[in-house]
């Protein structure tokens, strides 16, 4: 486990000390030995900011320590050197972090600014910085000890009734119809039913608005035709990472990031069949809007 740690130190490490240099996704998910797709999430639920939005405000903070510190250096050559395309995107970008225009910060900013944040360790990163991401870390890795429970295992095929859905918005209302067919077929209400989410997009790389889910229901055998909005899909069977968890909608982002850590650090690969959810129970019946689900990953 300690793993984790070594590597997102490693990563943040570098970012600090290349903050002027590229900083491309490609370029540091290769420091960080995971697939670009794996970092962005990981990086995110661990700093709690996007990759960018990271690497963006450690320049505006390191542009502040020069005004603050070089008064004779340039605005021009502050940002220049820091991989800004023109003033006017500076300025924009700096007041938003600090409410001043950089010439107005540089008249205000105390002589010993440049002691604010940055009380060095031997390695010359900052201390309590590090501290929270490890913290961060440890508590999802907690987290995920707790909340689920992570194997490998055959998953069998699966005929499965379906209903596109684009976009997030949409997916409640996907399900909704897919059950109003089924009770006419009566298929539902019925014991052990279960529903099934399929993701042919990543959210992290689709927007959120165009993302393709399937809404799915599990049938005992092959639907023969299309009716309607209703479709036949098979889920192909084969090995897959299962984490399985009773958790609420908020915490699917986590089961997903712990899912992808799990399956880097045991050295699987994703194979070219789509990921989904298995929904054992309804979150709308239960007090705290807990569900029991299976995470399925499909691997070599």
């Amino acid at each position: 486990m300690e793993e984790y740690k070594i590597r997102i130190v490693k990563t943040i490490q570098y970012i600090d000390s290349h903050i002027d240099a590229d900083l491309s996704l490609e370029k540091v998910s290769e420091v960080s030995a995971y697939s670009p797709f794996h970092f962005h999430r990981i990086f995110k639920l661990v700093t709690g900011e996007t990759l960018q939005s990271y690497i963006i405000r450690k320049k505006i903070e390191k542009s502040a320590l020069h005004l603050a510190v070089h008064k004779n250096m340039e605005i021009k050559d502050i940002y220049w050197d820091l991989g800004f395309s023109n003033h006017s995107v500076f300025c924009k970008t700096f007041k938003k972090y600090y409410g001043l225009a950089p010439t107005e910060f540089r008249r205000s900013a105390p002589e010993k600014f440049h002691k604010i944040l940055q009380i060095q360790s031997k390695n010359g990163q900052v201390d309590t910085v590090f501290s929270q991401y490890i913290c961060n870390i440890e508590n999802l890795l907690n987290w995920t000890k707790m909340n689920l429970k992570i194997e490998v295992k055959e998953m069998p095929e699966m005929n499965l009734a379906s209903v596109m859905s684009l976009g997030i918005a949409n997916v409640e209302p996907s399900f909704n119809l897919l059950i109003d067919w089924a009770k006419k077929k009566s298929l539902f209400p019925r014991e052990n039913v279960k529903m099934i989410s399929v993701y042919h997009d990543s959210c992290k790389i689709t927007p959120l608005d165009k993302v393709r889910i399937h809404a799915c229901m599990l049938l005992d055998e092959r639907l023969s035709k299309q009716e309607g909005e209703v479709f036949p899909e098979t889920i192909d069977g084969g090995k897959y990472i299962v984490g399985s968890g009773e958790v609420t909608l908020d915490d699917f982002e986590q089961c997903w990031v712990s899912m992808f850590l799990w399956m880097n650090e045991n050295n699987y690969s994703t194979r070219r069949t789509f990921p989904y959810e298995i929904y054992h129970t309804n979150f709308k019946e239960h007090p705290e809007g807990k569900m029991i689900v299976d995470f399925c990953i499909p691997v070599h």
